[in-house]
């Protein structure tokens, strides 16, 4: 009897017919060969991390968990090989031996390396792709069960549309990752006053390496996070013991879960908690390896939904965000978040064609929703945007081909590696179409 699967916040379950752990290439070929003969779907899944129901199934569901750790290295193009259920978080002590460590990265680490380009994973920087930009090879079983190599050899031609995939043009085997030499980031984090900030947008992000800001709703201000790059032999400061607990595990977790856990019974409190929590914000600069600064512990669940927006139209966004939540009366606990992305060529990408600014909406798990992330979705859809692919959204396939230059294309590579659709599932068949 199989478990209901679940993913990390709580928005999806389904019940697969059959689990699955393989070992070996040949153990998830069997797998799709399995499904192809009985009729079932097959869903290769990671951490669950997903905000959507990308990695349901009530067919097959695989089991990456023992497909980890390092397949090969090209030190002298500084590539790494990585079996497909490789976690973010393995990586550090993957790539800091040879000396390598990832172009840019988000500020959760908890994802397989599989589960995080295939849904569009990114972290922010304007010259800076998101993860997927940074695969330059895979291998995957097709529903043919035929295993192809993608790479500059092979097959190159799939790449913009395998890199990120949605799962459904294969089971990923493995995934080839173009590094960059290990760096420093020094980070300095401080409030500023959302008007300056939205006015200065372009400013802040054309001057920084890594410039983000999270806006809490019911205030005026910001925090603030700009990250330069630095050689790794320039010199760390990081952050003390003490020092990295206080913030990332008593304040971002503990005092952020009360807070949000308590406006949640006394939602009327909701504005003036956080007009409080805005007048003790302070600021702290500190330099340390790279994957240390960028990610950041998160264990208070929420639900997510961003959306991809030209660049130019973030400010606007954001303003006409702030006049929604006030005049609908919504009571939003968990701050708005902002970053930045290059433009890029990948067929399903957020950034596809254009500079993109990314506008990302939460709400505490246990909260009702009370038509918040709906409203907000017009919002941003009004501004063209695109959805994360792996946070909640209402789009469908009619409505996303019109922003995707490239939909088409897509879907003439899916008809290619996956004509029986057998690693299809509702939520594909909603975004992509049958």
């Amino acid at each position: 009897m199989t478990a209901t699967w679940r993913n990390w916040a709580r928005t999806e379950r389904s019940k697969p017919a059959v689990e699955v752990a393989p070992r070996s290439i040949e153990q998830i070929t069997l797998a799709v060969e399995r499904a192809r003969e009985t009729g079932h779907t097959v869903k290769a899944i990671g951490a669950s991390h997903s905000f959507t129901a990308i990695g349901a199934t009530d067919g097959i569901r695989v089991s990456m968990e023992s497909m980890r750790g390092l397949v090969d290295v090209d030190l002298e193009r500084g590539r790494v090989k990585l079996w497909a259920g490789t976690h973010l978080w393995e990586l550090p002590s993957i790539l800091q031996p040879l000396g390598l460590a990832l172009a840019n990265m988000g500020d959760i680490d908890r994802q397989t390396i599989s589960g995080a380009i295939s849904t569009g994973t990114h972290g922010t920087g304007l010259a800076l792709g998101g993860l997927s930009t940074q695969v330059v090879g895979a291998s995957l079983i097709t529903g043919s069960g035929e295993l192809i190599e993608i790479d500059d050899e092979h097959n190159v031609e799939l790449l913009p549309a395998v890199a990120l995939g949605l799962g459904a043009l294969g089971v990923l085997v493995t995934v080839t990752i173009q590094c960059v030499p290990r760096f420093l980031l020094n980070a300095v984090e401080a409030p500023a006053p959302l008007e300056r900030v939205l006015d200065q947008f372009e400013e802040l992000n054309r001057g920084a390496d890594h410039f983000e800001f999270y806006w809490f709703p019911h205030t005026e201000s910001t925090r603030t996070k700009t990250n330069t790059r630095l050689p790794i032999d320039a010199g760390a400061r990081p952050l003390g013991t003490v020092s990295r607990f206080v913030d990332e595990e008593v304040v971002n977790n503990v005092m952020l879960g009360a807070v949000v856990g308590f406006e949640r019974l006394a939602p009327s409190t909701t504005p003036k908690i956080n007009r409080a929590i805005e007048t003790i914000s302070s600021s702290r600069d500190y330099c340390d390896e790279s994957h240390r600064v960028f990610i950041t512990r998160r264990r208070v669940r929420f639900r997510e939904m961003e959306y991809a927006l030209p660049f130019e139209a973030v400010p606007t966004a954001i303003r006409e965000l702030r006049e929604l939540i006030e005049r609908k009366k919504y009571r939003i606990s968990f701050p708005v978040e902002v970053r930045t992305a290059a433009a890029d060529n990948l067929l399903l990408s957020t950034a596809h064609g254009r500079e993109s600014g990314y506008i990302a909406v939460h709400r505490y798990w246990r909260d009702s929703d009370h038509d918040y992330f709906r409203e907000a979705e017009a919002v941003l859809k009004a501004h063209d945007g695109r959805p994360h692919w792996g946070k909640m959204h209402t789009r469908d396939a009619d409505s996303l081909r019109e922003t995707y230059p490239k939909f088409d294309e897509f879907l003439a590579i899916r008809d290619r590696l996956d004509p029986d659709r057998v690693f299809a599932n509702p939520y594909l068949e909603r975004v992509l179409g049958k």
